[in-house]
């Protein structure tokens, strides 16, 4: 039963996160379409992540997501070269 409920956890976790990479989507299309450069727009998002993980969990936390960002970056997870195995 245990593992079950974790699973259960991990898929609405899952579909959360897909639901807001389909919110940040639209976000991102709207600015582009209004004429705003791609490198405003992520600046932008970085920017408020961080000021939000930080008014939420403090600067400690910010500071571990922004390691485990820089850790996934250099191992390619974000490379829109990426191909899964």
């Amino acid at each position: 039963m245990e593992a079950s409920l974790n699973e259960i956890d991990d898929m609405i976790v899952h579909e959360k996160m897909q639901a807001a990479l389909e919110y940040q989507n639209e976000a991102w299309a709207d600015g582009m379409a209004d004429g705003i450069e791609p490198e405003i727009i992520a600046d932008a998002a970085i920017a408020h992540a961080l000021r939000e993980t930080i008014r939420l969990h403090g600067e400690s936390s910010a500071e571990a997501l922004l390691d485990s960002l820089r850790e996934r970056m250099l191992a390619g997870e974000f490379s829109a070269n990426r191909t899964l195995q």
